[in-house]
């Protein structure tokens, strides 16, 4: 009989509720300061990394390889037998990589299957949940391989940022930057490529302009089909409560709430952020 376990690492945004659900293990960021450094979703929050933005910006980095060594130990010590392991987009960071090379040298004793969710944030939680609804349901692994391009394309996400200069400092700003140019001083509306990396999607002067340019793209993909909605949020709070008022009515949103970012989001994305994560409904 299948056991079945869902790997992924804490860019997903699981919120503490759902970093227990049964059948999940996490992989966290590291989040690195000149001192010291932290596990992102286990010591440390988002909150305390906004605290600290003024003393010092931290980088982030993968997990090393014996920490993803240790979390697929305990799943195969648990006596699971197949393990599905969804993953931050491998362009933005190297986790995919790491836990490919930690499988392929070490563990043998489960069969496994990596997905490049070619996405970050909440949007790849999204698709963690929805993998562990089908692992509830007892579904197959070989099932929920088969489901999970499916679920991803049903998937997207947009950004919108108070500045970049935190994008910058963390080298991930990519084709943003190639996009916007030397009009740096816009505000665009980020989401990622059929390659998983940062782009622009829209231009905007302003944060009002930045906000309402974000409510039309959601509008144009709740246009389309019927959709789950997330609004996400870092020190933006009243923003996001705002969106949600002019979003609530629509005829095609079957859900809506607003998340908090996690401590490595906020470390890129810096304080003022307000994004989405839309999935259409299955």
């Amino acid at each position: 009989m299948e056991k079945i376990a869902i790997l992924t690492d804490s860019s997903c945004d699981l919120n503490e509720e759902e970093l227990r659900q049964k059948n999940l293990f996490l992989i966290p960021l590291k989040i690195i300061y000149k001192d010291k450094e932290f596990n992102d979703k286990i010591d440390i929050t988002t909150e305390e990394v906004y605290a600290n933005l003024e003393n010092e910006i931290p980088t982030t980095s993968l997990a090393s390889p014996d920490y993803i060594n240790s979390v697929l130990d305990k799943i195969e010590s648990e006596g699971y037998t197949h393990v599905i392991a969804i993953f931050i987009s491998e362009t933005l960071s190297g986790t995919f990589n790491a836990a490919r090379l930690a499988l392929e040298h070490r563990h043998n004793k489960f069969k496994y299957y990596l997905f490049n969710s070619k996405i970050i944030g909440y949007p790849l939680g999204t698709i963690v949940n929805r993998a562990l609804h089908l692992v509830s349901e007892g579904k197959s692994f070989e099932y929920i391989i088969k489901e999970l391009p499916s679920i991803r394309k049903a998937t997207t996400g947009y950004y919108t940022l108070n500045t970049l200069e935190y994008l910058k400092r963390g080298g991930r700003i990519g084709k943003v930057a190639g996009t916007v140019g030397e009009l740096l001083h816009l505000k665009p509306i980020i989401s990622v490529n059929e390659e998983g990396a940062y782009c622009s999607v829209a231009k905007a002067r302003g944060r009002k302009q930045s906000l309402n340019k974000l409510k039309n793209l959601i509008i144009d993909e709740l246009d389309k089909e019927k959709s789950r909605v997330w609004i996400l949020q870092g020190h933006a709070k009243e923003e996001a409560e705002e969106l949600v008022k002019q979003l609530k009515y629509h005829p095609n949103l079957s859900f809506i709430e607003i998340r908090d970012i996690g401590a490595a989001m906020a470390v890129h994305a810096g304080p003022g952020m307000i994004g989405v994560a839309i999935q259409k409904d299955f």
